[in-house]
């Protein structure tokens, strides 16, 4: 009979399935060689419908767990290779790593008590010191005004928008969500699945929000209205004006949500959180600990200004929390989420804190805009490039001079296919950027250099 991960013999049975996936990393890594596979995709399928075999065969093998994770980190796009670059897709830290193979070895379920009941209370007490980090202010007072801040963990900043939508509708009815040019997609597509209004939609000349156009917005359009600031864009790392944004709501009395869902990391820099300036005046907050926060996926989260616009998420279940139960004291987790079966994503999280302290996880994030600052000087001083603009956080758009938006894109999928650099794309200023997000604190001057190298020798002189 196959051994259980939990339980007494548990760490036992782990230990030798822990060395085999250990080895088949290190093995898969060295066959890729490179921060992602050869060939594009077709080549990379071919390889692992080779290694894989039947998906589903009769009689098991033994081998599978090396066979598989193996060819999986063969064909891998490594987010710790420093020419790894293209997307908010972060290097989880070890140790955060580490805490969620407990996570998943103890396996409890954050939909009642009795399935997690230690880590309920890590949720809870954790959740709260970081909606302490969004609404400082709001914390501080919270005895004299009986109201206190929140946070809801979740998959990320499509499920955090889509919280941030609904706690509108629900609060203020039918909501009309308005949101700038360089807002995410999931709002969006947040507003057709709640059957609200097609988004209103503002100009971002210089790719972020116009308070201009905003106000203007606001004056013509009745309400109920919800707009949708952008702390960390995804094309440029860009930073809506969130203090003029603030005040324009609170003058015409709109509801205010920021998607800090990249830059929300910056609260935990001295020296960079005053770039988000505003964002304790939102009602909402996205956060994302799986991108400047090094957590593996999933670590979302949403902050709330006032814990009593949580209460639509109430829900009752007589087998999860029963009013008689409620009233003995036992937690009622069910308005945590919409979600009911819930993995405990919060214990990687407070690792991490409680490992690093402010003052670490500060200075990886203090690092890694060092290293964008870094490269868009070198690109700045590099006679064949452009640079597009000085980084906001830390990502980094430039293209090779005096070439054509097809050859930048070419020139992209070219290192892509030949598994040499991972880099992404943006369309700003009705033209193609290569993008570089930097998000590996332990990239090197050389690594910078190494990747501009890459890219010049690929393009067409």
């Amino acid at each position: 009979m196959s051994p259980l991960a939990s339980g007494p013999q548990g760490p036992t049975t782990l230990r030798p399935l822990l060395t085999t996936v250990l080895d088949a990393l290190t093995a898969g890594a060295a066959t890729r060689d490179g921060p992602l596979p050869s060939g594009g995709p077709t080549e990379v399928a071919a390889r692992l419908r080779e290694a894989l075999g039947a998906p589903f065969p009769d009689h098991g093998d033994e081998d599978a767990l090396r066979t598989l994770v193996q060819a999986v980190a063969a064909g891998a796009a490594d987010p710790a290779d420093p020419l790894c670059t293209a997307h908010l897709h972060c290097p989880p830290l070890a140790v955060a790593t580490a805490a969620d193979l407990a996570a998943s070895v103890l396996n409890p379920s954050l939909d009642s008590w009795d399935q997690a009941p230690a880590a309920s209370e890590l949720e809870a007490l954790v959740t709260k010191a970081l909606a302490a980090e969004v609404y400082p202010e709001v914390h501080a007072e919270a005895d004299r005004t009986r109201t206190d801040s929140e946070a809801l963990v979740t998959t990320g900043g499509t499920e955090s928008n889509q919280l941030a939508l609904l706690l509108a509708r629900e609060h203020h009815g039918h909501t009309q969500l308005v949101r700038a040019e360089n807002a995410h997609h999931s709002l969006r597509r947040a507003t057709w699945l709640l059957g609200l209004p097609e988004p209103v939609t503002v100009p971002a000349p210089a790719g972020t929000m116009d308070p201009a156009a905003l106000g203007e917005a606001l004056t013509a359009l009745p309400g109920p209205l919800l707009v949708a600031a952008t702390a960390g864009t995804t094309d440029a790392g860009l930073i809506d004006p969130l203090p003029d944004i603030a005040a324009l709501c609170e003058t015409h009395g709109a509801r205010l949500h920021i998607d800090a869902a990249y830059g929300g990391g910056l609260l935990f820099s001295d020296r960079h959180r005053p770039k988000l300036d505003g964002l304790a005046r939102a009602h909402t907050v996205t956060l994302d600990l799986h991108k400047l926060g090094w957590q593996p996926v999933a670590a979302g989260l949403l902050a709330v200004r006032d814990r009593h616009d949580l209460a639509p998420l109430g829900h009752h279940a007589d087998y999860l929390n029963a009013d008689d139960d409620t009233e003995a004291g036992l937690p009622d987790l069910l308005g945590r989420s919409l979600r009911t079966t819930r993995r405990p994503d919060i214990l990687k999280i407070a690792v991490t804190l409680k490992t690093l302290g402010r003052t670490g996880l500060g200075a990886l994030v203090d690092r890694v805009c060092e290293q964008a600052a870094e490269f868009a000087e070198l690109i700045h001083r590099h006679p064949r490039f452009e640079l597009h603009d000085r980084p906001t956080i830390s990502t980094v758009l430039f293209r090779p001079a005096d070439t054509t938006d097809d050859t930048v894109a070419a020139v992209r999928r070219t290192l892509l296919t030949e598994g040499r650099a991972v880099l992404g794309r943006a369309r700003l200023d009705d033209r193609l950027w290569l993008k570089a997000t930097l998000l590996n604190p332990h990239t090197g001057a050389d690594d910078l250099a190494a990747l501009l190298k890459l890219v010049e020798g690929h393009t067409p002189r």
